[in-house]
């Protein structure tokens, strides 16, 4: 199973394009009669996996540039000739990928709000806005460079440029920033968690709005 959720900025607003994704630490057999889980101590070799991710990134590069999917303006469009993409992506061949796993420390509840911050919401919070005015735009951010101290810092931006990096992380009509695969695939994630949760002999969570509303 699977949970992505794709998260395009920093806190300047910058394009800074990644993925978060949960994995549940096990899945079903494939006869689906047992639950598998994970060794203690060990999930998903990071390394492994890091090169793994950087070969199928550019090659589904190099099949979109083929398909002519991909189209380049002003200093880049010279990469639609393609010996020059391919000179373009050779050194990231050579650049380590990072793939950063790690376990919930605070738990899956955790994760899920954190995750949760960026499914509704696109680059900015109002809480952050310092002032506008017809020039220019002042708000919070967080200089992660500092090692100690307080990170936080005032950035000023023409109002141009802030439109900018605030509509570089508008995603295209019917793109889906979640994505969900696996036993937690939309059509059959309630049965499949129903059947893995009686092979863990875990109780189902009860319904809180259900028994806040006094409804059964």
């Amino acid at each position: 199973g699977m949970t992505s959720v794709l998260h395009t900025w920093g806190s300047a607003m910058t394009h800074h394009p990644h993925v978060h994704v949960i994995v549940p630490g096990g899945g079903l057999s494939p006869d689906g009669a047992r639950w598998v889980a994970c060794r203690p101590g060990f999930f998903l070799p990071v390394k492994v996996l890091s090169r793994l991710f950087r070969r199928l990134f550019l090659e589904g590069l190099e099949a979109l540039h083929r398909a002519g999917k991909l189209a380049f303006f002003g200093d880049l469009s010279k990469l639609a000739d393609p010996d020059a993409f391919k000179a373009h992506l050779a050194p990231l061949r050579k650049a380590d990928w990072v793939v950063y796993a790690k376990p919930p420390f605070g738990g899956p509840e955790a994760v899920l709000a954190y995750l949760s911050r960026y499914t509704h919401r696109v680059a900015i919070s109002n809480h952050r806005l310092v002032s506008a005015d017809a020039g220019t735009v002042a708000f919070r951010w967080k200089d992660y460079r500092i090692k100690r101290g307080d990170r936080m810092k005032v950035m000023r931006l023409p109002v141009a440029e802030f439109i900018r990096r605030f509509l570089i992380h508008v995603l295209p009509s019917r793109f889906h920033r979640i994505r969900h695969a696996g036993f937690l695939a939309n059509g059959i994630r309630r049965d499949r968690i129903e059947k893995i949760r009686r092979l863990i002999d875990k109780a189902p969570e009860p319904d809180r709005t259900t028994e806040e509303d006094g409804r059964t």
